[in-house]
């Protein structure tokens, strides 16, 4: 038996699977299927392979591409920053990473994979930087034909206030450049990302969505 079964015979709750080791074609696939993964901090009973939750929330949070909220503070304090994409993937994988963020979840199982993605081109990175060359913040994800899957999302708050949000800008401007109804999944909704405009879909309107995206183009990564 797979790791995924069927969307139908999921719970009715967000934890819908578990499996033992991670590697770069398991999270595709769970990608895919509508699910994504998060370690459990253990061991399972096969050499010592970690432990893996995937997760598929009852309500689903994405961020609508005509949707995201922009103030005008933002709009203004994101001119600040020089924003690229794919040029720094593990320096905004670490900073995501950072031990010293509350809840941080991101292990090296998960880096290991997830550095993989990226060298196949499935996972992406956008970055925002300050004056002097200074990295001051981003995002990273996963990137299967019109799907956005975010996983991350971190700014300096010495140095680079908004810098995550003025990724999360630019984001939103390469998926929906050309008008393609793709999608992008941030998870869960939480009282910030709301405040950027992301909502709450049921578990089986995303599915439908899914399905739609993954038949799309990947945008054109500059």
């Amino acid at each position: 038996m797979g790791v995924f079964l069927h969307p139908s015979s999921w719970p009715d709750q967000d934890l819908v699977s578990f499996s033992t080791g991670l590697d770069e074609s398991l999270v595709v696939e769970g990608y895919a299927t509508g699910a994504f993964p998060m370690p459990l901090g253990g061991v399972g009973p096969r050499d010592g392979e970690p432990l893996i939750a995937w997760y598929s929330p009852v309500r689903r949070g994405i961020l609508p591409l005509d949707g995201m909220r922009v103030t005008r503070s933002l709009r203004k304090s994101a001119k600040r920053y020089a924003i690229t994409t794919d040029t720094a993937f593990e320096q905004v994988l670490d900073g995501c990473a950072d031990e010293r963020r509350e809840g941080g979840w991101i292990d090296d199982d998960i880096r290991r994979t997830y550095r993989a993605l990226f060298r196949r081109g499935l996972a992406h990175s956008v970055e925002a930087w300050g004056p002097g060359g200074r990295l001051v913040g981003g995002l990273y994800g996963v990137g299967l034909g019109g799907l956005f899957a975010g996983e991350s999302m971190f700014h300096d708050p010495e140095h680079g206030r908004d810098a995550s949000k003025a990724a999360l800008l630019a984001l939103v401007g390469i998926l929906g450049g050309d008008g393609r109804p793709r999608l992008l999944d941030v998870q869960w909704r939480t009282d910030h990302l709301g405040s950027l405009g992301v909502i709450e879909i049921p578990r089986a309107e995303y599915l439908q969505r899914l399905a739609v995206a993954l038949e799309l183009p990947a945008p054109a990564w500059p």
